[in-house]
């Protein structure tokens, strides 16, 4: 548990990171001409009224993730970032127009202070790691290049396409989704055989398929990063105990997003029946878990809808409500923030989700 002193000391970091951050993002030499138009259009001024986040959550309205679709990245570019070219990142869209977010450094950012909390006994440096999971246009393949790099790891890749493993499921494909699969597992196994490997990062789902067909341990494996938001205590158990059996290789699921960055995790096992916390990288970025009708955060330990906020010179993205919902955890020694746990598709339990090879 996080002491009063951690939380109120992080709470304050907070507040002082919104404040450097709105003074970024609304003036006219720093800002991008998104904000700064949004902000000519209100009846309030965010660079006299918000000071802490707080006053971030009290006065902006909920981010509405057709911006990222509809216009046009430009308007998202700092003044500060005008002479130099951007990355285009894409997330979502398992159907038509993907949302869009521009980047130049924040995802080496992010990811270096991520290896951080990373072990040298798992993830050892100077080895080789494999990435199995979506490249292409998404910011995931630079970043997961980047960590490994930072480790002074070089890194391999089998790239797969969500959309279409969705797409399959969707419309019942069921054979065909599992001959993907089976390509995608196939193609890693054949890396494994061939090459060194010590660290891994895949889905749950295509982490349980490479197990089925390979003993990780005897491959060299010594840590796996599993990404992917539905992870029940159940299954959780199952990865950590029988795929990494009991330690032998280290287990670190993460939570991240093209708009977030990546949250780590809060150790898990018997002492908390498995259930898997996430803690969000702040002031950089924050998670709360909200009720969907009042907007206020819920009681700990209750379910709700989780809330994202980006606070980057890079890109400024206040209450944006993500398609989860988890459960609100209590700060953490580690990271003396909120956290979010146990984390599925919001609305999970009312209807059916389709979430592919995740």
């Amino acid at each position: 548990m996080a002491s009063e002193n951690q939380i109120k000391e992080a709470a304050q970091a907070l507040d002082n990171h919104v404040a450097e951050i709105i003074h970024w993002h609304f003036s006219e030499n720093t800002g991008c001409p998104f904000w700064l138009n949004w902000a000519k259009e209100q009846d309030w001024n965010p660079l006299e009224e918000v000071r802490t986040f707080s006053d971030l959550c009290e006065k902006f309205p909920y981010f509405e993730d057709g911006w990222l679709r509809d216009l046009p990245n430009e308007v998202w570019v700092p003044q500060k970032f005008s002479d130099r070219p951007f990355n285009v990142f894409e997330t979502g869209g398992t159907t038509g127009m993907p949302k869009q977010r521009i980047g130049w450094d924040d995802f080496r950012i992010d990811y270096t202070e991520f290896s951080k909390t990373l072990n040298d006994q798992h993830f050892p440096k100077n080895q080789y790691w494999m990435m199995v999971g979506p490249t292409g246009p998404r910011r995931l393949r630079l970043a997961i290049e980047h960590l490994a790099n930072e480790r002074g790891c070089s890194c391999y890749f089998v790239d797969l396409d969500p959309r279409w493993v969705k797409r399959l499921i969707a419309t019942q494909q069921f054979d065909q989704a599992r001959a993907y699969m089976d390509h995608v597992v196939e193609q890693a196994l054949t890396i494994l055989k061939h090459r060194k490997v010590s660290a891994l990062f895949t889905t749950p789902k295509l982490l349980e398929a490479l197990a089925e067909r390979r003993d990780l341990v005897q491959a060299g494996i010594k840590g796996v990063f599993c990404g992917g938001t539905t992870m029940d205590r159940q299954y959780a158990r199952f990865l950590e105990e029988e795929v990494c059996e009991n330690g032998k290789i280290g287990f670190v699921p993460t939570y991240g997003n093209t708009l977030m960055g990546l949250a780590r995790h809060r150790p898990f096992g018997p002492e908390n029946d498995y259930s898997i916390a996430y803690y969000a990288p702040q002031p950089r970025a924050v998670l709360r878990v909200i009720d969907s009708t009042t907007g206020q955060p819920v009681e700990y330990d209750d379910w709700g809808r989780v809330e994202l906020t980006t606070l980057t010179k890079e890109f400024f993205m206040p209450k944006f409500l993500e398609r989860d919902e988890a459960i609100r955890r209590k700060p953490w020694s580690e990271a003396p923030w909120d956290g979010v746990a146990e984390i599925r598709p919001f609305g999970a339990m009312e209807k059916k989700i389709v979430e592919g090879v995740y």
